[in-house]
């Protein structure tokens, strides 16, 4: 679907983009990486999601490799409103990208929020929001010069004070909507951490643009909390999203009633196999952790086409459907991995085989880990850790990793295993080594060149074009030697230069 194209001076901007462009949304998908595609995102309009942000991409590759932007702009008539989000540094490069995207969303967001190490390295996200000047003209620059609005998302600072003033800088260089994670640029993986609202509440305070909120949402509940809390316009969420869908409606449907859905629509709007991957395992996280269900984990790990996908769900809805409909009685089954005990007393766990958020460990009880880690380290008593075999034999920890990832490979069919042994039965007619699949001499590529080089010829098949080559090299001699007979300067035998006096040169000028 392509935007009505409205000049920069035109274009709607603060509430009123909010309210007749966005239509007024309260409940809005994050951008994720790798996961925030159309597939995904059809999914969740589908269960109450009014407004949906691209994935974040890279400014720089947006503008300037075109299938990268192919692929990027999968979209759909259903599939509005949608903000398109970029990172980067550079304000031309960003106007670039944002330029070859405007006519395909209502907005263009600047992610301002990345805490990762990759945007560390790429000098972008969080990692930008010391540099007051460069980002007041990165959005100054795309706000004058777009014909849809330009937004922002970003973190907070633990000075409040800062956080205030940072928003207040973004709205005056014509930030339009922003959307404010309660969390630092430090709170992130084992550390993330509780996102303080009252940031967020305090900077709705402070600024007159549209703002949406982000952090400590695991269910709607949790949704109209936040609004009543911070009293900003909508509400958005990324990882209580990805482990249901359907947050927004307030209900934890089966978890392969999800997946199947997710699949039709991966079939209508197709994406790489390691984007379904990651959905599936995030709706299947407390099903994938539980210990007689490992060999399912194993083949959703090594699926890679949609219909090995399809037969993953099929088989957990196989086996956890009696139970919920209550053919059959549920006992727990033994986990392999636990939430913390803390988040479970604060929410009651409902059955595996429902959507339901995924909570983290306190950032307390990691650091507890690592601390106890470093103690048994310096322990000289500590029990050495063995690994073994299936023999038995005792093994290197590197070496059982490597057996743990071969048994993660998909399984070769006979097929390819006698394909792959007909292949090596055949070598080459002069030494043991395999022969050239393509040789016409059923050569080795060593062999081939020395009969190449030895009988002036070429082999095609291994790129050996001796022949080719001596044939055009004596051509180019040829042409060589006969604009040399033409050219009456070739006449005139020329002297020694340490014997030439400057006179002489008009002299061999005027032979002609």
């Amino acid at each position: 679907m392509v935007n009505e194209h409205r000049e920069p001076s035109n274009k709607l901007s603060g509430y009123e983009f909010y309210r007749r462009v966005l239509g007024a949304p309260r409940y809005v998908v994050a951008p994720m990486v790798d996961q925030s595609e159309l597939a995904w995102r059809i999914l969740c309009r589908r269960y109450g999601a009014q407004l949906c942000y691209s994935p974040m991409y890279h400014a720089n590759l947006f503008a300037t490799d075109l299938k990268y932007r192919k692929d990027a702009l999968q979209t759909c008539p259903e599939d509005r409103p949608l903000i398109i989000q970029f990172c980067g540094n550079d304000p031309q490069q960003i106007l670039e990208a944002a330029l070859a995207a405007q006519d395909h969303c209502d907005a263009v967001d600047i992610n301002l929020g990345c805490p990762q190490a990759i945007a560390k390295r790429g000098h972008y996200g969080s990692f930008l929001q010391d540099e007051w000047q460069l980002l007041t003209q990165i959005v100054s620059t795309l706000h004058e010069k777009l014909s849809v609005p330009v937004t922002c998302k970003i973190r907070i600072f633990e000075d409040r004070e800062k956080t205030i003033n940072y928003a207040k800088m973004l709205e005056a260089a014509g930030c339009q909507l922003l959307t404010v994670h309660g969390r630092t640029r430090e709170q992130k993986g084992p550390l993330t951490g509780i996102a303080d609202w009252s940031y967020i509440k305090d900077v709705r305070q402070h600024i007159k643009i549209p703002m949406f909120a982000n952090g400590n949402i695991l269910g709607l509940e949790d949704v109209h909390r936040c609004l009543e809390a911070t009293g900003v316009d909508g509400v958005m969420t990324a990882e209580g999203n990805l482990h249901n869908p359907a947050i927004f409606q307030g209900i934890s449907p089966p978890v392969w009633q999800m997946a199947h859905e997710y699949l039709e629509f991966v079939d209508l709007y197709p994406c790489p196999s390691s984007y379904i991957r990651g959905h599936l395992f995030k709706l299947f996280h407390h099903i994938m952790n539980i210990r007689s269900n490992a060999q399912l984990r194993e083949q959703l790990a090594t699926a890679n086409q949609l219909t090995q996908f399809h037969g993953v769900v099929a088989k957990v809805q196989e086996k956890y459907a009696p139970y919920h409909t209550g053919a059959a009685a549920y006992e727990p089954e033994e986990m392999e991995l636990n939430v913390s005990a803390g988040a479970a007393e604060e929410l009651p766990m409902l059955q595996p085989w429902l959507c339901q958020p995924y909570i983290r460990a306190s950032p307390e009880s990691h650091r507890q880990k690592i601390a106890e880690k470093q103690r048994e380290a310096i322990d000289p008593n500590r029990a050495k850790r063995q690994y073994f075999d299936h023999a038995g034999n005792e093994i290197s920890r590197k070496r059982m990793k490597k057996l743990r990832r071969r048994q993660r490979r998909p399984n070769k069919t006979e097929a390819q295993l006698q394909l792959r042994h007909e292949r090596h039965l055949e070598y080459c007619e002069q030494c043991a080594n395999p022969l050239g699949s393509k040789c016409e001499f059923r050569l080795c590529r060593i062999c081939c060149r020395d009969k190449c080089y030895a009988e002036d010829c070429d082999c095609p098949g291994h790129g050996i074009l001796i022949k080719s080559r001596r044939a055009k090299a004596k051509q180019f001699e040829a042409h060589s030697r006969q604009d040399n007979n033409n050219d009456p300067l070739s006449l005139v035998p020329i002297a020694n230069p340490a014997t030439v006096d400057a006179p002489t040169i008009p002299e061999r000028q005027n032979v002609s």
